[in-house]
């Protein structure tokens, strides 16, 4: 037996195939355009989507055998995009992504309008989806009037999977449509974005089965004409399941093109205030709880660019033992912030420059403003009395083993890594698959992967770093800013 786990990117599209040990058997990836029209803007052709899903299994299916064993498929997808289709499953116009900030000024009204925060549990802010229709609403009026279905990007690959009108309480947490806490559409939510329920789809848990592989699919890929397609997942909730991150104490930190910070909750517990992304999780009775940065990697890649140097060759030009604090300080918010601050129009600046600052001093900069910044969601999550016993580190930045140090350190929290093998967003969408497909409990296959020994905060460090952190937080006045 075979289980499928896609995780569709904003880059590009991961199809992992995995047997029923949950031991992966084989992977591949397809890649697609992202467009910009406009400043602020971030657009994809759900096409692209879909021609990337059939090229990945094509290849899957030619390469290895067991794919004819297939019995489940699970999707995760990036969170947020709005893909609008009519009547007849057309789409509408370019899927308006999760990075696009267009409706910077819907979400604030949207933001503080009554009850809104109340019963979303979040912010509403300009990535999510429900400002966007708001956008269409105003700006393509003779769009918005032909919508019959707005889905999320998972939730379009699984329309073409099974033919459904679907969507996952993970994905849907974040379209400030739903009401987080009861795991329901909220038709006051919906009325005052002027959405109605009709247009939603149908809501599962991501263990769920959201519907069946469609008989044409099932032939072209020489499969039963009975497989399960699971609810699926948001991509961080799925990569909590790859990592086995279900319960209170566990969570991650993730360094990617964005930095996240995810603690999984036993409990509902919103705290809007803090700009903390409170959402259902892939597991039903489920949340988390998750600060983001949008510039943590891409900070680093940034300065690449700028330097002609690779990411890893400037890291690794800073020695493998920390540093105290330098006297160079970076403010990482090249395209706006999240959590804690919600403010898209907040940019990055260098402080402390000097005649002899070199490369090094700019690059170890970097580093610790994008650590600052994870520690802002760190204390944001704590007031909300999320604990971390410990965090798995994931993500392309962790092949530095300097910042790994530095994390531990400013977070006081010890960091584990995934020794080897499969443990993301993909593999956690195959997991659902199992879960849906053989309807087996979660606590079951969700299991962490083996972990390395842990990277340990350096104690000597610990209060040279907590004083420039209160250095850090006083570039701006964050404490008269109330998020927006």
């Amino acid at each position: 037996m075979s289980y499928l786990g896609l995780d569709l990117g904003t880059s590009g599209l991961r199809a992992l195939l995995i047997d029923d040990t949950g031991s992966p058997i084989g992977a591949t990836e397809r890649h697609y355009p992202l467009s910009h029209p406009h400043s602020g803007w971030s657009e994809q052709a759900p096409a692209d989507w879909i021609a990337a899903l059939d090229s990945a299994v094509e290849e899957l299916r030619i390469r290895f055998p067991a794919f004819a064993e297939l019995r489940g498929i699970g999707v995760a997808g990036q969170m947020h995009g709005a893909t609008l289709l009519d009547k007849n499953d057309r789409v509408l116009r370019p899927c308006i992504l999760w990075n696009d900030s267009r409706s910077h000024i819907e979400a604030a009204e949207l933001d503080q309008t009554p009850n809104v925060r109340e019963l979303s549990g979040n912010i509403v802010f300009p990535g999510f989806t429900a400002p966007k229709l708001e956008w269409v609403r105003k700006h393509e009026p003779a769009i918005f009037e032909r919508i019959a279905k707005v889905l999320l990007p998972a939730g379009y690959l699984n329309l073409y999977l099974t033919g459904e009108h679907v969507a996952d309480m993970s994905d849907s947490a974040g379209t400030s449509w739903l009401d987080v806490g009861r795991r329901s559409w909220s038709d006051e939510l919906l009325t005052k974005s002027n959405m109605n329920r009709d247009q939603m789809p149908r809501l599962v848990e991501g263990t769920e089965t959201a519907g069946t592989l469609r008989p044409e699919l099932a032939k072209r890929w020489g499969v039963s004409e009975r497989i399960i397609v699971a609810g699926g997942a948001g991509d961080n909730a799925a990569a909590a399941c790859g990592i086995g991150a279900m319960n209170e104490g566990q969570g991650f930190v993730s360094l990617g093109t964005s930095g996240v910070l995810l603690a999984a909750r036993d409990g509902y517990s919103p705290a809007p205030e803090t700009a903390v992304h409170t959402f259902c999780h892939a597991i039903p009775g489920r949340w988390y709880q998750m600060g983001v940065m949008l510039s943590a990697t891409d900070s680093l890649n940034w300065f690449s660019r700028i330097t002609g140097t690779k990411p890893a060759d400037l890291t690794a030009e800073l020695g493998p033992n920390l540093s105290a604090p330098g006297s160079v300080r970076f403010l990482p918010y090249l395209s706006g912030e999240r959590t804690p601050h919600n403010d898209a129009n907040i940019r990055g600046n260098f402080a402390g420059l000097a005649a002899g600052t070199n490369r090094n001093d700019m690059t170890r900069a970097i580093l610790e403003g994008v650590t600052y910044g994870l520690r802002d969601s760190f204390e944001a999550l704590r007031a909300t009395d999320a604990r971390f016993d410990e965090l798995i580190a994931i993500g392309g930045g962790t092949r530095s083993d300097y910042w790994l140090s530095l994390i531990a350190t400013v977070l006081n929290t010890p960091l584990r890594l995934p020794s080897s093998g499969e443990f993301g967003a993909a593999l956690g969408a195959a997991r659902l698959g199992i879960a849906a497909a053989e309807k087996a409990e979660a606590a079951e296959i969700m299991s962490p992967p083996t972990l390395s020994a842990p990277i340990l905060p350096t104690a000597d460090l610990r209060s040279l770093f907590n004083e420039a952190y209160d250095v850090f937080r006083a570039s701006y006045d964050w404490q008269n800013e109330a998020p927006q």
